[in-house]
């Protein structure tokens, strides 16, 4: 009899334990937030905007559930907790185990391990699409810079957990080399950071930290030949536990543990143009105590780096634009251009066409003979006014070096960016494409390509 009540009143309890998730959904304050980069899904309706039954309100409110039952955060923090401490595994896709308690971002173990590299057709793609951005730059009066954010594996492997590796070069260096061939101005951040004795990464984030920041603002400045003398490097900074780590948050969104920042003990004299809710913002425009204009492209490395350079300029603005849109130097003023990328992102350099026209170029052979099949392309006038964006995909990926131009009917010539599997896209004046037909050809490639009239 005592036997089977145990049972019973195991039983009863592991239920009740099950149910907690469930019926705490009843309570009016859940405390349910989201944790890292995540999007809770939000209570479904019965009826759509419409005022029509919804026919996925069931589909929805199971992903409901599944967001937003009681504990959530807590219940995976505990989850992960355990499996960290036990079982050295991580129960967060994008978030890898080191060792001391070092987090490493997933997304960056392609680069590390040398899996799936860059083809030399992509690397030479890419560093023409930069050679482009800065030919029309210098056209305008403004100097380019290019620059790359180290992996945090690529800087400080040494806690990375033990995976087999390639013996490829990485995407970062190969593309170094050929921007040299190209003649753009690249500022090398591995070299920078690699060559300082202290380690400028956070532990359980993927980006460097306030005092890494100054050290690439420095860097930045002198490359840019400014003329400001900035050492925000060789301030004093004070030691802080004020961080909470991306991928410590992925990993333990419940969490309170926070990483160590250093504070920077000098003064950043700058006014955002507009408020700004955080350093995530698409665009942030800032007044600083420098002279001259920037134009700044970042990524997330761009959080504790821009306020460096805000106070580095008289004026300054910051975007987070995947298409880059140097249309801007004409409106902002920009004397200075700088492109920062994170190195696992490398691969966004051929997937988006900058804003900027496409350059003139000459033609260099005739194109109305030996020409292939037709090429489907499409047509998007609503970034740039009076330009069209064209863009297709070629029927045969063309060699490493090998460039890709549009010419029009009437002879005018224009090199398009070069995309991932065999695409391009460039920006063409709309009049120039109302002129019969156009051709699109390489020169250097097993062949040419035609492209379809376009009216």
């Amino acid at each position: 009899m005592g036997k089977k009540l145990s049972c019973v009143l195991f039983t009863a309890v592991i239920l009740l334990i099950c149910m907690i998730p469930s019926l705490g959904m009843l309570l009016p304050v859940r405390g349910g937030e989201a944790g890292g980069n995540e999007t809770l899904a939000a209570a479904p309706s019965l009826r759509d905007q419409a005022g029509n039954l919804n026919t996925n309100y069931l589909t929805q409110m199971t992903g409901y559930l599944e967001d937003n039952y009681f504990l959530r955060q807590k219940m995976i923090t505990a989850w992960s907790a355990l499996n960290a401490n036990l079982l050295h595994s991580s129960i967060a896709e994008n978030v890898v185990l080191g060792e001391y308690h070092w987090l490493y971002f997933g997304d960056t173990l392609a680069d590390y391990t040398g899996t799936d590299p860059m083809t030399e057709y992509e690397i030479d793609s890419a560093a023409r699409n930069l050679a482009l951005m800065n030919e029309y730059c210098g056209s305008q009066g403004a100097q380019f810079l290019f620059t790359v954010a180290p992996n945090k594996n690529s800087l400080y492997p040494e806690h990375m957990p033990d995976l087999p590796r390639d013996d490829v070069r990485s995407n970062a260096d190969r593309l170094a080399e050929a921007l040299e061939r190209e003649g753009v101005d690249y500022l090398d951040m591995f070299a920078l950071f690699r060559g300082q004795p202290e380690t400028l990464y956070f532990q359980t984030d993927s980006h460097w930290n306030s005092k890494g920041a100054a050290l690439a603002a420095d860097a930045l400045n002198d490359a840019l030949n400014t003329g400001r003398d900035s050492r925000y490097f060789d301030n004093t900074f004070r030691p802080e536990q004020i961080h909470k780590g991306d991928l410590y948050d992925m990993l333990y969104p419940a969490g309170d543990g926070m990483d160590t920042d250093w504070t920077y003990g000098g003064t950043l004299n700058f006014q955002y143009d507009a408020p700004i809710r955080s350093a995530e913002n698409l665009t942030i425009m800032t007044h600083g105590q420098g002279g001259g204009s920037l134009l700044m492209f970042r990524d997330s490395f761009g959080n504790l780096l821009y306020p460096y350079m805000a106070d580095s300029f008289d004026a300054a603005l910051f975007s987070r634009a995947a298409a880059y849109r140097l249309d801007l130097i004409g409106e902002r003023k920009a004397g200075k251009v700088v492109v920062e990328l994170v190195e696992r992102n490398i691969r966004s350099l051929i997937q988006n066409v900058p804003l900027m026209p496409a350059p003139l170029s000459r033609p260099t052979m005739t194109l109305w003979e030996n020409s292939a099949a037709d090429i489907p392309m499409k047509k998007d006038a609503d970034s740039l006014p009076g330009y069209v964006l064209v863009t297709g995909t070629l029927s045969a990926v063309p060699d490493a070096g090998t460039p890709v131009f549009l010419q029009t009917a009437a002879g005018e010539c224009y090199e398009a960016f070069r995309l991932e599997d065999g695409g391009f896209g460039l920006y063409v004046p709309e009049a120039a494409l109302n002129r019969q037909e156009i051709v699109l050809y390489t020169v250097g490639g097993e062949g040419f390509y035609a492209a379809e009239r376009l009216d």
